[in-house]
């Protein structure tokens, strides 16, 4: 039985993964952790992490920026393993993550979902061919109008993933209203849309002449970020510290 603290508790991902381990035998939520109390949960719910005194073997993290500092000093102190999934952290905050992994276990994932995740592998193998070739690459995402930071974690993550394999000489442009020039050759573009209630959706477009290869990725429900969360959770248990992703839940698989 993997026991496990959910921060963010009472937020919409907190919820779902709520629901879902509630289906699950193999998995408990022992406590949780959220400023807010206007739901009522099956387990004890702190206002912040620090007033936990739940012993578990994992947190799974869907809160705030906000909160990244005191959870992280909690997961050291304490250590309790924890899948990182809040996204738009700063600069000292990622520096924090990096620290905090030299000394417990941290599985950090812009998303969680096996469509994503394999999607990054399949874009190295595309960027590898079609960028030496001319192709210029765009990436648009598109989210819910309540989501507050841009680009998506998931949309920075596949560019870098494009990135890594064309030897990090690729620029990010997030914003072409000021330039008044003609693209470059080695930038990656990034749009973000926010409307409605759009779940997640993301293309990655290769661009060349007369032809044009898009790999997409639209997610329909919460539920696919909050299975890969679960399944995270089960392969971080008792691991040793260190950095990890969710590319090695899949290779463990």
């Amino acid at each position: 039985m993997t026991k496990v603290i959910m921060h963010g508790c009472n937020g919409k991902m907190g919820q779902v993964i709520t629901g879902i381990i509630a289906a699950d035998e193999a998995v408990e939520i022992v406590a949780g952790i959220d400023v807010s109390d206007h739901i009522k949960n099956t387990y004890p719910v702190f206002e912040s992490i620090e007033k936990c005194n739940v012993e578990a073997d994992v947190i799974i993290d869907f809160a705030s920026a906000k909160a990244v500092d005191q959870l992280l000093d909690y997961c050291v102190d304490r250590q309790i393993p924890c899948v990182l999934c809040t996204t738009g952290l700063s600069e000292e905050q990622l520096a924090h993550v990096e620290e905090a992994a030299k000394k417990v276990a941290i599985l950090k994932s812009a998303n969680m979902s096996l469509g994503i995740n394999m999607l990054l592998k399949i874009l190295k193998e595309a960027a590898g061919i079609l960028a030496p070739a001319g192709f210029d690459i765009e990436i648009v995402e598109k989210h819910h109008n309540l989501k507050v930071d841009a680009p998506s974690g998931t949309a920075l993550a596949l560019a870098d993933s494009i990135n890594e394999e064309l030897n990090n000489e690729y620029e990010y442009v997030y914003d072409r209203s000021q330039r008044r020039e003609r693209r470059p050759k080695k930038e990656i573009g990034l749009s973000a849309v926010r409307g409605g209630t759009i779940v997640g959706d993301h293309d990655v477009i290769f661009a060349g002449t007369d032809e044009v290869i898009t790999f997409s990725h639209t997610a329909y429900s919460k539920a696919v970020f909050g299975k890969g969360a679960v399944q995270a959770a089960k392969f971080l248990k008792g691991k040793p510290a260190g950095h990890y992703e969710m590319s090695d839940v899949i290779n463990e698989a």
